[in-house]
């Protein structure tokens, strides 16, 4: 609603009814980018506590620590997220603010912003596959900085929308898909299965192989799903 307000008096007009935007030097903006630090901030604590448990969990089953088990962090990134960041504008590095929407970084090697550890091979991407496909490590590019402001896709994509895709599948099927290929599933909202079911997104297998062939960033290791847990 603010950004809207903001809109209209700055008398900022989009082609999608969706998309809202506001000056960065506005109150709005201000307020939103403050708002958006905040809520990554929830989310990096929140998987730090999802990972704690985990741990704990396999902890108790295996009685072994997690570092035998290797269950060290590897990498962690927020997506949907906007950075201070510079890029070459018309001939020229410029500061600007880049917002990634179902994007991610995909910084090329030697980039000062990338972790130590991995500068050398470039900016680690994580592209999360659907409940029941694999999904991808990727690593950042120099055409990504060229071509897309230093960013690459974070996931397939949806192809049905969520009501769409409870007309055209049922839970009890996924998750009895999913059994066949050796898939684990626990849900807390059967209806979520359906919603977020393979079916519904695009082949992240084709998305991936397209963002390396356009140059934007390189395939690394392809992963395998053995446990889903939505909800």
């Amino acid at each position: 609603l603010e950004l809207d307000k903001e809109m209209k008096k700055s008398k900022i007009s989009l082609n999608d009814r969706q998309l809202a935007c506001a000056k960065i030097s506005s109150p709005v903006g201000q307020n939103y980018l403050a708002a958006m630090a905040s809520a990554a901030n929830f989310a990096f604590c929140n998987r730090s506590m999802m990972a704690a448990a985990a741990r704990k969990a396999f902890t108790a089953v295996f009685s072994r620590s997690p570092k035998d088990m290797e269950m060290h962090q590897v990498y962690d990134v927020c997506h949907n997220i906007a950075k201070f960041e510079d890029h070459e504008v018309d001939g020229e590095t410029r500061r600007v603010l880049v917002h990634r929407k179902g994007a991610t970084r995909a910084f090329p090697p030697g980039h000062s912003c990338i972790p130590e550890k991995y500068r050398g091979i470039g900016q680690p991407v994580i592209i999360g596959g659907s409940m029941g496909t694999c999904s991808y490590v990727l690593t950042g590019t120099e055409g990504s900085m060229r071509q897309t402001f230093g960013s690459t896709c974070h996931g397939a994509g949806r192809e049905m929308s969520r009501s769409a895709a409870l007309k055209s599948f049922t839970s009890g099927s996924v998750k009895a898909e999913m059994l066949k290929q050796g898939i684990y599933v626990k849900s807390g909202d059967a209806k979520l299965l359906a919603e977020e079911c393979c079916g519904a997104y695009k082949d992240v297998t084709q998305v991936v192989n397209t963002c390396q062939e356009a140059g934007i960033s390189r395939l690394c290791v392809r992963l395998r799903p053995i446990v889903v847990i939505k909800g």
